[in-house]
């Protein structure tokens, strides 16, 4: 495959949206206010969009109440059918949504286009789920009574999606609210709203109606105190960080909104003494440097017991340092830019404060001049007394903690407030067992690296946030469950 020049343009130029969706209609900011959007590879920038205001996101919220009425009223089937329709465009403009993500989130192509498919692969999952919401018939204590337990549609959603997966955050939540028969209001990142605003394309030629799906681009402090403030809408479902998260949480208190917030983790990566050492390595490195370890499920901490330590760093530090790092149009890059300075300098000051507390640089991998990459590096030694142990890097950073025991692995995997994601590798079959009891986490991948697809239940537990999305549970958060009493039959 040839290196893409963005200056070529997108196939289908009409994906590449400037304006807010409300209510049917492209608007600009009503005081005229953008933000520009930047390509965290060059600096350039790719555009702009509006910073809408408060008055406009309420816009946006009554067009969803407005077309709401109508939207839950049709059938399931009708709902599926238009799901369908949108999944389809999306696999039709693949390239084109794909070279979007890159260019203004920075990941390398074939990461983009592996987004977009998963990103369909939602849509196309809750069209089905769709034609099967189901209710229940509930025996009552008197012959002459019957008792229907109904679902209805929450209302009208407020999402609010992060910069790291700017398509498959959106999907993940607005599909299964559009199958239950919500209506939404979308905030993206203001880092990349372009794939947002590509798929409401998508969404219009789709046929799904004007309000249903209704995009507002700009600042969080315009725009999220009108979703959470308002009494209209009755569900809020948002990805990013447990401070920000919390603080929305709080937000949302005052009108007791249903909440999902998907948040921050800390996860930790076992590898025991009887792990497949070549497993493992291949689990760590999709673990830890999918996306330049920017996801919130990433391996935050690697636990590697100590009869198998030395094999486990040298292996993966051959891998690490040969590591392609580079603008994600370049064909051979594995690892793209860093979103912003914001995120280097994190990143740095992680490994700085590694290194001052002892920490080793086993494998560091090159990169080309400019701040915004940043290198990926494995560091040994790394102690709980270490930065990076309690908070997320969100980097291409794999500190390598040796442990001796099962039970120093699991009091070390459990010690933080984060409770996301987990992995560990173990030929045991007791021992699987065991640490899938044991260990505090949402998701729990065993000989894995990878616990995110559209068929699994995807949350966290304790700091890392309340529901879940995908599969059956997905649908449910956007669900309200009625009991329909029938008396004197």
């Amino acid at each position: 495959m040839k290196d893409l020049d963005p200056n070529t343009g997108l196939s289908d130029a009409g994906l590449l949206r400037q304006q807010a969706l409300i209510g049917g209609k492209w608007v600009d900011a009503d005081d005229q206010a953008c933000i520009e959007v930047t390509d965290p590879a060059t600096g350039n920038v790719l555009g702009s969009v509006p910073d809408v205001s408060a008055q406009q996101t309420q816009a946006a919220i009554s067009a969803a109440e407005d077309a709401f009425s109508s939207w839950r009223r049709r059938s399931p089937s009708e709902r599926a059918d238009l799901l369908m329709a949108w999944h389809d465009l999306m696999l039709a403009s693949a390239e084109d949504l794909a070279l979007i993500l890159t260019l203004e989130q920075g990941k390398p192509l074939a990461e983009a286009r592996g987004e977009i498919s998963y990103g369909a692969s939602f849509v196309k999952w809750f069209a089905e789920e769709a034609r099967r919401i189901e209710g229940a018939i509930i025996p009552a204590s008197s012959h002459d009574r019957r008792i229907l337990a109904t679902k209805e549609p929450v209302g009208v959603c407020a999402i609010i999606t992060p910069w790291n997966f700017p398509n498959a955050m959106i999907t993940r939540k607005v599909g299964p609210a559009l199958a239950a028969g919500c209506t939404v209001v979308v905030k993206p990142s203001e880092f990349t709203p372009f794939s947002a605003l590509a798929l409401g394309v998508l969404a219009e030629r789709a046929g799904i109606p004007a309000g249903v799906i209704n995009i507002v681009t700009g600042m969080p402090n315009r725009i999220g105190p009108a979703l959470t403030g308002s009494a209209t809408v009755r569900k809020l479902s948002f990805t990013g960080s447990t401070r920000v998260g919390s603080f929305l949480m709080g937000q949302s208190a005052a009108t007791v909104k249903r909440l999902s917030l998907e948040l921050g983790g800390n996860a930790p990566f076992i590898v025991f003494d009887d792990a497949d050492l070549d497993a493992a390595v291949e689990g760590a490195i999709a673990s830890k440097f999918r996306n330049g370890g920017q996801t919130c499920v990433c391996s935050n901490r690697i636990l590697v017991q100590a009869g198998i330590h030395d094999a486990f760093v040298q292996r993966l530090a051959q891998r690490v340092r040969n590591m392609k790092v580079g603008p994600g149009i370049a064909a051979a890059s594995q690892v793209g830019p860093m979103i912003n300075q914001a995120a280097i300098d994190k990143i740095d000051a992680h490994v700085q404060d590694a290194l001052a507390k002892g920490a080793r640089i086993a494998a560091r991998a090159d990169v080309p001049g400019g701040r915004q990459y940043a290198a990926p590096v494995v560091l040994t030694g790394a102690t709980p007394e270490m930065v990076l142990a309690s908070e997320e890097t969100f980097g291409p950073v794999a500190p390598i903690f040796r442990f001796e025991t099962e039970d120093q692995a699991v009091a070390l995997a459990n010690g933080t407030p984060f409770g996301l994601a987990a992995y560990f590798y173990t030929q045991d079959l007791k021992r699987a067992w065991r640490l899938g009891d044991a260990l505090e986490f949402g998701m729990v991948g065993l000989n894995t690296g990878a616990v995110s697809m559209v068929e699994s239940p995807f949350g966290g537990v304790k700091k890392s946030g309340l529901g879940r999305e995908g599969a059956r549970a997905g649908i449910d958060e956007y669900l309200e469950t009625k009991a329909f009493h029938m008396a004197g039959l």
